[in-house]
C-alpha cells in the first residue's frame, strides 16, 4: 500500500460526495433523526429509551453506513470509474483503504453528532464516559462501511446492493440481544449471535451504559468489532474485481 495513493483516493471520494448532498444527509442526519423519533416514541417512559438508546446509537450508524457505502461503491463500478482506477498503478489495498478513509471521515462526523444529540439533547442516561460511547459508535459505523464495501463486489445493480441488507444486516439486528437476551435464545441462535459483530457492538454499548469505568468485557467487545471491520476490509480488497456493468 502507498499512503499517497490512499489519501489521493480518499480525497477524490470526498470531493464526489461533496456534490451529493442526499448521500451526506443520509449518512450524517438519518441516525440523529431516528434517535430523535425513538426518544419521543418512549416519551412517557424515559427509562425505556435509556435501556435501548445506547444500543441503537451503535446500530443506526452501522446500517446507514452499510447502505450508502455499498451503493456509492457500486455506482463507481457500474460507471466505469473503478475500472479506470484499477488500470492505473493503484493497488486494490490502496483503493479499499482510500474508500474506507473517506467514508470513515464521515463516520466520525456522524457518530459525534448522534452521540452528542443522544446525551445532551435527548437526555440519554449512561453511567460510563461519553467518549467510550462515541468510540463504540464510531467502530460500528466503520464496520458498516467495511461491510458495504465488501458486499458491493457481489451486486450487479443498486437494487441488488439494497437487497443485501436483509441478508447481512437484519439477521444481526434480530440476534444482537436488542430484542431478547442472547442467553435466553435457542442454543443454535445463541451460537450464531456469538459470531456476529453487531452482538459485540451492542454489548459494548451496554457496558458503557452500566459501568462507570472501562471493563474487560468492553475492551473485548471493542477489539472484536474493530477486528471484524479490518477483516472485512481485507476481504473487500481480495474480492475487488475490475468489472463494469
Amino acid at each position: 500500500m502507498n499512503p499517497h495513493r490512499t489519501f489521493a483516493t480518499a480525497a477524490r471520494v470526498l470531493r464526489q460526495l461533496r456534490h451529493d448532498p442526499r448521500s451526506i444527509a443520509l449518512m450524517v442526519l438519518v441516525p440523529c433523526v431516528m434517535l430523535l423519533l425513538l426518544r419521543y416514541v418512549f416519551d412517557g417512559d424515559p427509562r425505556t429509551f435509556d435501556s435501548i438508546g445506547a444500543s441503537l446509537l451503535g446500530i443506526f450508524p452501522l446500517i446507514t453506513m452499510f447502505l450508502v457505502t455499498s451503493i456509492a461503491t457500486l455506482r463507481e463500478r457500474t460507471s466505469g470509474t473503478l475500472e479506470r482506477l484499477l488500470a492505473m498503478p493503484l493497488g486494490k489495498g490502496d483503493l479499499i483503504a482510500g474508500y474506507a478513509l473517506a467514508f470513515g471521515t464521515l463516520a466520525v462526523v456522524q457518530s459525534a453528532l448522534a452521540t452528542g444529540l443522544a446525551l445532551w439533547a435527548l437526555g440519554l442516561d449512561v453511567t460510563g464516559s461519553a467518549w467510550l460511547l462515541l468510540l463504540v459508535a464510531l467502530l460500528d459505523a466503520l464496520l458498516g462501511t467495511a461491510l458495504g464495501l465488501f458486499v458491493s463486489a457481489f451486486a450487479a445493480s443498486e437494487f441488488q446492493a439494497v437487497q443485501f441488507m436483509p441478508a447481512v444486516v437484519f439477521p444481526q439486528l434480530l440476534l444482537c440481544g436488542l430484542f431478547a437476551p442472547r442467553a435466553a435464545m435457542q442454543p443454535v441462535l445463541e451460537w450464531i449471535s456469538n459470531v456476529l459483530p453487531m452482538s459485540y457492538a451492542v454489548d459494548g454499548m451496554n457496558e458503557v451504559r452500566r459501568h462507570p469505568d472501562i471493563t474487560g468485557d468492553f475492551v473485548r467487545d471493542a477489539v472484536i468489532v474493530a477486528t471484524c471491520a479490518l477483516l472485512v476490509l481485507g476481504l473487500g480488497a481480495a474480492t475487488l474485481r475490475r468489472r463494469t456493468a
